[in-house]
């Protein structure tokens, strides 16, 4: 964590390799043939306790308890909009919305973080970023729906999937700019452990109250193979691996909010590994709007040195 902290560019190349991480998640969900609200039990039961045994593997992330020494009520609260709530709303919009409509309504988190950011740190959220937002913004919608935006309307029950996957949206960003400050004193590994096992309690308590589902996480291998290997992708490789570096390489970059633009990557990653193990080709429209997308993170990017001639 330190190294990311005195290394922008490894800060930044995290971040991007958590981006990789979430850009099949909503596949892998729907693949899983689960309803949204087990799945994000069984999501983050796995993915947390992988986070866990990774701490207690590296001896600098051993020690769990002592945040909650400091930061216990903030830890507890901040667990529970930033990962129970939020990946309810995720995977339980997967129920009523179409993966697109989902997969364009979650990509608006740095805009949200933008805004948080904005009013908690009073770092600006300039006009630049409005634009190159909403511009990978649109790029995202003409991606993911080959440029048909109508196929992004749908019914009144797919306007209440986008509303939640909205929600999911605005509570990951809250949590990705609230929960910097105790990731600087502990450490990324040692908060997003901790964090993802509180909010998987509390999915698992959410669910089972509310949906009357228990899930019990030592019958994972008795389900047919093929959710077993959707599960554990989703646990290991979209929660464990992919949270630690998206959530841990935020803290570290020197502008949360610039960092955060490489979420607009996300459908971008998704395409292109449709292209390279699916063998599926891209349309003119589709190889616009990425041109788009990829144009305003890189403006972004820039924009100081674009500005002002100034490297950083």
């Amino acid at each position: 964590m330190g190294l990311w902290h005195k290394h922008a560019g490894i800060a930044y190349l995290a971040v991007f390799l958590g981006v990789t991480g979430h850009a099949s998640s909503e596949f892998v969900s729907v693949l899983s043939g689960m309803a949204g609200p087990e799945l994000s039990v069984w999501r983050f039961l796995l993915g947390g306790a992988g986070l866990v045994l990774l701490a207690i593997l590296l001896p600098a992330g051993r020690n769990l308890v002592e945040p909650f020494k400091t930061h216990g009520l903030q830890l507890v609260g901040l667990s529970f909009f930033g990962v129970t709530l939020a990946y309810l709303m995720f995977h339980w919009s997967l129920d009523f919305a179409t993966v697109p409509q989902v997969a364009t309504m979650v990509t608006t988190v740095p805009i949200f973080v933008g805004l948080i950011n904005l009013r908690l740190n009073r770092q600006p959220f300039t006009g630049a970023k409005i634009i190159t937002g909403l511009s990978a913004v649109l790029g995202v919608a003409l991606l993911i729906t080959d440029g048909y935006l109508l196929k992004l309307a749908g019914s009144g029950q797919n306007l209440l999937g986008v509303l939640m996957a909205m929600m999911c949206a605005a509570f990951v960003g809250t949590y990705a700019v609230t929960i910097r400050p105790i990731i600087g004193r502990y450490g990324a590994l040692r908060i997003t452990a901790v964090t993802m096992m509180i909010g998987a309690a509390g999915l698992w308590l959410v669910v089972g109250v509310l949906w009357g589902i228990w899930v019990n996480p030592v019958t994972v291998f008795d389900r047919p193979s093929s959710q077993v290997a959707s599960l554990l992708t989703i646990g290991i490789w979209n929660t464990t691996i992919t949270q630690y570096l998206w959530i841990g390489g935020l803290a570290a970059v020197p502008d949360i909010t610039r960092g955060s633009y490489l979420f607009f990557l996300k459908p971008v990653i998704a395409a292109f590994l449709a292209v390279l193990f699916l063998s599926q080709t891209l349309t003119l429209l589709e190889g616009l709007a990425i041109a788009v997308i990829c144009m305003s993170v890189l403006v972004e990017a820039l924009w100081g040195w674009l500005r002002r001639g100034d490297p950083r």
